[in-house]
């Protein structure tokens, strides 16, 4: 492996626009890049790699390293949420797709950026040629539609009268915001990072379209036989006292039946009793939102391949419901779309660093039409109000949404 110092480039908004730029101009495929907290840098992007539809059984199908700070490159790209929805409708891009990459620019959390190199190549002449000059900025417009209201206040109502006849305790009630994008998804993201700064971000496309995914969940964290998830379950708005979530008592229960559910999930295929929660209802803010999240760790050991590994807990816990089989048969029945990538899970698997997965929350899915869906939800509890859960979808979606509103009208 090689590794080499590049120094202050600029923020990854800066080093996605350049090498995007310079990888068009060469006619070579788009970068992916994964910005916020991922292998413990602020960035990780791969210059050009081609993102090809797969079998979604073969997504993240890399030996698990365990080594800190490189990541040296490997496999990158997302696994769509799996179930149909009660249209019945195709997906609208493939279900899985991915590329691998052999090297990477990271951005560490000194603010300096490195290349690095699995098979020991020096960084490409077109990508040093890039990161010297001006990244360019180009122009995109997405006109959003409004999810439909009656149709999400009956998928809530009805999770209600499932909780109260005993089908479930909890389940996570989609809908979806649809648009239309004019110019570039990879300037969306640049854009929505910049002012968002969510914590797991990344960026995917090729000829099928491309995913932006604006997250703050991780789903896994897998190095060596350590492995970690961090459900996301609570919700408000970031102009309440942060004190309020962990007083609301449906928030809280919401975190805990879904720490269950994970720690039930996990158990499957870790060492027993090495389950354990290090980390319970902490309050962290999101972009527009107050979350409560909690920590849950296993040792899964290193023979164990990521697909066993994904086969046990995918998809996320914090986006299906209790108990996970009934909810997710539920909910293809409540929602009237099929939910895409959304709920299910966008990362990187790196011989060298390990695994790591977001929860595909606040992630825009791009067709190749230019067809743009962004999907929003919340956990459904006894105690759930349906038009509140009305209003945090709503409010998890205003800054990608209201954003891009006020920026076609300015523009």
């Amino acid at each position: 492996m090689r590794i080499d110092r590049l120094g202050d480039l600029g923020t990854a908004a800066e080093v996605v626009r350049a090498v995007a730029g310079a990888a068009a101009r060469h006619a070579m495929p788009p970068p992916a890049a994964l910005v916020g907290d991922w292998f413990g840098a602020g960035a990780v992007i791969a210059p050009s790699v081609s993102v090809q539809p797969i079998d979604p059984v073969e997504a993240f199908a890399v030996p698990p390293g365990r080594r800190d700070g490189a990541v040296g490159g490997g496999w990158i790209g997302y696994l769509s949420y799996p179930d149909a929805a009660a249209d019945d409708a195709p997906p609208r891009i493939p279900e899985a797709a991915g590329g691998w990459t052999d090297s990477v620019l990271r951005l560490d959390a000194d603010g300096c950026w490195w290349h690095e190199s699995l098979s020991g190549a020096a960084l490409q002449p077109w990508v040093a040629a890039a990161l010297s000059s001006p990244p360019m900025r180009e122009y995109y417009e997405i006109d959003w539609e409004e999810p439909d209201f009656a149709q999400h206040q009956a998928g809530v109502l009805a999770c209600l009268a499932a909780i109260g006849a005993g089908e479930v305790y909890q389940a996570c009630v989609c809908t979806q915001f649809t648009g239309r994008l004019r110019g570039s998804s990879l300037e969306f993201f640049a854009d929505a990072v910049t002012r968002t700064m969510p914590a797991r971000a990344a960026y995917v496309a090729g000829d099928w379209g491309a995913v932006a995914s604006l997250s703050p969940e991780l789903f896994i964290r897998r190095a060596g036989d350590e492995v970690t998830s961090s459900p996301i379950k609570g919700t408000l708005p970031l102009h309440s006292p942060p004190a309020d979530l962990l007083a609301s008592a449906k928030d809280v229960a919401e975190n805990i039946m879904i720490v269950d559910l994970v720690r039930n999930d996990l158990g499957r295929v870790a060492d027993t009793g090495t389950v354990t929660v290090p980390e319970l209802l902490t309050v962290r803010a999101a972009p527009g939102v107050w979350h409560l999240v909690s920590t849950v760790a296993a040792t899964v050991r290193a023979e164990v391949p990521n697909a066993t590994l994904l086969a046990a807990t995918f998809p996320p816990a914090s986006v299906t419901g209790t108990p996970k089989g009934r909810a997710r048969q539920l909910l293809s029945q409540w929602e009237p779309k099929r939910r895409g990538v959304y709920c299910g899970t966008v990362g990187m698997a790196s011989p060298i660093a390990g695994t790591e997965l977001n929860v595909a929350i606040r992630t825009v899915e791009f067709d190749a039409a230019g067809g743009a869906v962004l999907g929003v939800g919340g956990g459904i509890t006894a105690d759930s109000d349906a038009e509140a859960e009305w209003q945090e979808c709503l409010h998890k979606a205003a800054p990608t949404v209201d954003y891009v509103r006020e920026r076609s009208t300015a523009s």
